[in-house]
């Protein structure tokens, strides 16, 4: 699992990157929807020619037909989170920003593992853990100060 972790740092920088480009995307465009979706743009782009080389079978027989319903809402969820990011990222700069998005998914996260929802495996909530989302409010509360 330790071996992971860098992999896990490298999503944060490239999330904490990707807030401030796509915030420049908007002062360009003045609209975060329309750079929201010229980043979207993107990325479908890239995944659509690597998933094309790749080779797999797209629509196995009763593949879509299985997948829960909720499974559905994440590019719903991935639209709002840069959406979300572009309005907020200019507002609160990167380090606020990026605690308050640590934050949510902490909470949300100590809810998912606990319960096993969506797919996660079952992990008890533990003293460490509370401990330790209770540190990341904390820092949000510490960076935020002015």
């Amino acid at each position: 699992m330790y071996l992971l972790l860098p992999l896990s740092v490298l999503i944060g920088i490239s999330l904490a990157s990707q807030a401030g480009v796509n915030s420049q995307l908007r002062l360009a465009l003045s609209n975060p929807i329309q750079a929201a979706f010229i980043s979207f743009l993107v990325g479908t782009i890239i995944l659509g020619i690597i998933a094309f080389f790749q080779g797999d079978a797209w629509f196995k027989s009763g593949a879509l037909a299985s997948i829960p319903w909720w499974a559905w809402i994440g590019g719903l969820l991935g639209a709002f989170n840069i959406t979300m990011s572009i309005f907020l990222a200019p507002k609160l700069g990167a380090v606020v920003l990026a605690i308050s998005v640590v934050c949510g998914q902490m909470i949300a996260s100590l809810a998912l593992d606990h319960n096993g929802w969506l797919g996660f495996p079952k992990i008890e909530i533990s003293a460490n853990r509370i401990i330790g989302a209770i540190f990341v409010v904390v820092g949000l509360f510490l960076v935020a100060k002015k």
